[in-house]
C-alpha cells in the first residue's frame, strides 16, 4: 500500500521513509491537509497529517469521498479534527498520544532562558561586533518562584528542570502529580499562582475549558516583572490582549513557541509576503518577546518516536485493532 504523508519536514521525510519500509511506501508532501489540498488524497486508503492540518467537516467528507478510510495525525492534540463528522462518515482517526516530554519542556526552559537574559539580543548585537552590555541583564531563577500551569508528562519535565534551579514550585491541575509534589510543589488555585509566580509556563491542553485560560483578567494578575512562556497551544492565551499588556511597558519577557492564529503562517515561509495578522506584527516587535514556530517537540528523539507510533497505528488500523492512540474507529471484533 502507499500512503500519502502531508506536511512532511525536508528532516522528518527521511525518518518517515525508513520507517514504513518494508511494510508500506509512503509518498511525502510538503503542502499541509486542509481544503486546498485535500483532493489530492484522492486514491489514498490511508493518510497522514501534521500538527496544523485542517482536518474540518468538508476536508474529512472531501477525504472520504476519495476512498480515504484512515487518517493518521502525527501529533498529540487533536483540536483541529471534527471527530463527530469523522465517525459518521466511518473514518479511523489516530495520533500519537505519547511522545519525548523532555522535547517541549526543555524547550520551554530555553525560551525561559533566552527572555531572561536577552540572548536573542545579545546575539544580535555581537553580530554587529557591538559588545556593549547595557540591557542585558537578567536574574537568577534560584530561589525565585516558578508557576507551572498544567502538570502531566512535559509539566512534570519542566518541573524537574525547576528543581534543580532550586525554585520554588507552585502548580495548577485538575489532579495533582504526586512525581510533581515529591518534587516539593505546593498545589494552589490559578489566581494564587498568578499573583506569586515569577516564571509561569503553560503545559494544558488546549479545550473548551482552557481556551484562552491566560485572559486580560489572568495576565492583570501577574507581576509586572513575570516571565511567561507558552509551548503547548497557542489558544490558551488571548494574544491581542497580551500585546496591550506587553505596549504599557509589562513584563520581563515572553517566550512563544506557539501563536493561536499560527495556522497558514507557521512552518511556511513568509519573508517575501507582507504581514497580514495585525498582533502577530506588533508582538514580534517587542524586544522582550520571542516567537519560535512551534518547533519545541522538534528533536530527533521525539520525532523519531512519533513516527515510530503512526507506523504502528496504521498497522493497528489494517488489522481492525482500537488503542490508546485511537480517536475514532478501528473496533476490533475481538475487543482489541
Amino acid at each position: 500500500m502507499e500512503i500519502l504523508a502531508f506536511g512532511v519536514t525536508a528532516d522528518e521525510k527521511p525518518l518517515l521513509e525508513q520507517a514504513f519500509a518494508g511494510a508500506h511506501e509512503v509518498r511525502c508532501l510538503d503542502v499541509f491537509l486542509g481544503e486546498d489540498t485535500a483532493p489530492i488524497a484522492a486514491g489514498y486508503e490511508v493518510i497522514s497529517s501534521s500538527v496544523n492540518a485542517d482536518l474540518n467537516g468538508r476536508v474529512l467528507r472531501t477525504l472520504a469521498a476519495g476512498g480515504t478510510k484512515m487518517i493518521a495525525q502525527r501529533s498529540t492534540g487533536f483540536n483541529n479534527i471534527d471527530l463527530d463528522e469523522a465517525g459518521r462518515l466511518g473514518l479511523t482517526i489516530s495520533r500519537v498520544s505519547y511522545y519525548s516530554p523532555y522535547s517541549v519542556a526543555e524547550f520551554a526552559w530555553a525560551l525561559a532562558m533566552a527572555v531572561n537574559r536577552r540572548i536573542v539580543r545579545a546575539s544580535n548585537r555581537t553580530r554587529d561586533f557591538d559588545f556593549r552590555l547595557n540591557g542585558l541583564m537578567g536574574r537568577d531563577f534560584h530561589g525565585r518562584t516558578v508557576g507551572v500551569l498544567g502538570t502531566g508528562r512535559i509539566g512534570e519535565a519542566f518541573t524537574r528542570i525547576a528543581h534543580g534551579f532550586g525554585m520554588r514550585l507552585l502548580g495548577w491541575d485538575v489532579v495533582q502529580n504526586p512525581a510533581c509534589v515529591e518534587l516539593g510543589m505546593t498545589y494552589v488555585d490559578k489566581d494564587e499562582l498568578l499573583d506569586s509566580s515569577d516564571l509561569i509556563s503553560l503545559h494544558v491542553p488546549l479545550l473548551q475549558s482552557t481556551r484562552r485560560i491566560i485572559d486580560a483578567a489572568a495576565l492583570r494578575r501577574m507581576r509586572d516583572d513575570a516571565i511567561l512562556v507558552n509551548s503547548s497551544r497557542g489558544g490558551l492565551i488571548d494574544t491581542e490582549a497580551l500585546v496591550d499588556q506587553l505596549r504599557a511597558g509589562r513584563f520581563t519577557g515572553v517566550g512563544l513557541d506557539v501563536y493561536e492564529a499560527e495556522a497558514g503562517l507557521f512552518f511556511l515561509d513568509k519573508s517575501l509576503e507582507a504581514v497580514e495578522d495585525d498582533t502577530l506584527a506588533r508582538l514580534v516587535t517587542f524586544p522582550n518577546v520571542v516567537v519560535t514556530s512551534h518547533q519545541a517537540y522538534y528533536t530527533t528523539d521525539a520525532v523519531g518516536q512519533i513516527i515510530d507510533t503512526t507506523v504502528r497505528n496504521v498497522a493497528d488500523h489494517l488489522a481492525g485493532h482500537r488503542t490508546e492512540n485511537t480517536l475514532v474507529g478501528s473496533f476490533s471484533p475481538s475487543g482489541d
